[in-house]
């Protein structure tokens, strides 16, 4: 991936991610971006939302399908502690 397309992947997905902010935030969590390889976006779930026992179904069925959404090129969505 070439830098500018890096930077254009990391911009759209972070603006995907802050549209999940508010949800996560209500229940005393957030979620940070970490970084984009490949087609593979990284975040880390903060708060309430790291300890949470439905985190992985947040992430995958509300982040990821967001994101996906509005970058498409991205297949995977995956959170780091």
């Amino acid at each position: 991936m070439s830098e500018t397309k890096h930077i254009e992947t990391v911009t759209k997905s972070n603006g995907s991610l802050r549209r999940n902010s508010p949800v996560l935030n209500k229940d005393g969590g957030d979620i940070e971006l970490i970084d984009v390889k490949e087609n593979t976006v990284i975040v880390r779930l903060l708060g309430n939302c790291s300890s949470c026992h439905i985190n992985t179904s947040t992430l995958k069925l509300g982040v990821e399908n967001t994101i996906k959404q509005h970058v498409p090129e991205i297949v995977e969505v995956i959170n780091i502690d």
